[in-house]
């Protein structure tokens, strides 16, 4: 028994012992090797791959190109953005460089968004006004002078328009409207025209004999433009309509001195008719009885100044005919 287990045990060593040459044979230890390092953060090493140089064949510019007596209208017909290679003109736009100069038209980006009129030339507007000359009326002789216009077109509106760089083309303040009408124009009588002023208050000018109407709440101008036409309209209506109250007013509720409806126009039809006892209420036939009226009127209601009392002096000393100073 000993010597089979010797025997077994030999023959064990001796496979063992080829098994190792076998794998030293088979394997190169190159004993430079270093021990690998531990990264807690490992690093990603990207592979540098080299840029091949690409030789790119760019077409001539347009722009060079262009003859100086072209049809610019088929070039650039309508509003666009702006293009270097269709433009033959040397633009800049921007910030200065190092070397002090602005940017060129290539690749700016300020020529690029803000609206250009490039499309709107004068021989471009002269040809369009041509096209549409057909649909147009001749202007009417009846309008040839301002009076006439504002005779038979007594109110104007105003509105302003803006062009500028922004993301968004609509300026705000292009939606207000501004509506100005005569107050002479609107034909109206003592009442009506006592009351309408009184409703738009300080927007009405004496000296112009203008009545001026703003709107600016609604977003739109549209919207702006219906808001003033129907406030004047509002206006007109209601200066000429009578309330029921407006009937019961006597002397001393009214607003303003009236000399017709004062009783000093009582004493002064007295006192000229003297010693007949005046048959109607009338004084326009009286001498100088309309100046008188009118001095008066203006001292009281306008107030007290130089002119106002000099006007007054003069109307008392010729409706009472004194002579002198």
């Amino acid at each position: 028994m000993l010597s089979l287990m010797r025997l077994y045990e030999t023959n064990n060593i001796r496979i063992a012992s080829k098994i190792v040459k076998r794998s030293l044979s088979s394997t190169n230890i190159d004993n430079n090797i270093e021990f690998r390092v531990l990264e807690l953060v490992p690093v990603k090493k990207t592979a540098k791959k080299k840029q091949s140089e690409i030789n790119l064949l760019l077409a001539p510019s347009k722009a060079k190109n262009m003859s100086f007596d072209q049809d610019w209208q088929a070039v650039w017909p309508a509003a666009r953005t702006f293009h270097p290679d269709v433009v033959p003109l040397p633009l800049r736009q921007g910030y200065k460089n190092t070397k002090g100069e602005h940017p060129d038209k290539y690749a700016n980006a300020e020529l690029m968004k803000i609206p250009n009129f490039l499309h709107l030339t004068p021989p471009v507007i002269k040809r369009h006004c041509e096209a549409i000359k057909k649909f147009c009326t001749k202007w009417p002789n009846e309008l040839e002078t301002d009076e006439a216009c504002e005779k038979y077109y007594p109110t104007e509106i105003i509105t302003s328009d803006y062009c500028y760089s922004s993301p968004s083309i609509r300026e705000p303040l292009a939606r207000i409207v501004t509506l100005r009408v005569k107050l002479s124009s609107l034909h109206l009588d003592a009442h009506a025209k006592d009351k309408i002023l009184r409703l738009v208050g300080d927007r009405y000018n004496p000296q112009t004999d203008v009545i001026t109407i703003t709107a600016d709440r609604a977003p739109t101008r549209k919207q702006n433009l219906d808001y003033v036409k129907y406030l004047l309209t509002a206006l007109f209506h209601v200066s000429r309509r009578y309330e029921p109250w407006e009937t019961e007013k006597s002397e001393a509720d009214m607003e303003y001195y009236d000399w017709v409806r004062n009783k000093r126009k009582e004493t002064l039809i007295a006192l000229c008719s003297w010693p007949k006892v005046p048959e109607d209420s009338n004084y326009e036939h009286i001498p100088h009885a309309v100046e008188y009226k009118t001095a008066v009127e203006d001292l009281i209601n306008k107030g007290e100044n130089q002119d106002s009392l000099n006007n007054y002096k003069h109307a008392v000393k010729n409706v009472l005919n004194l002579k002198g100073s």
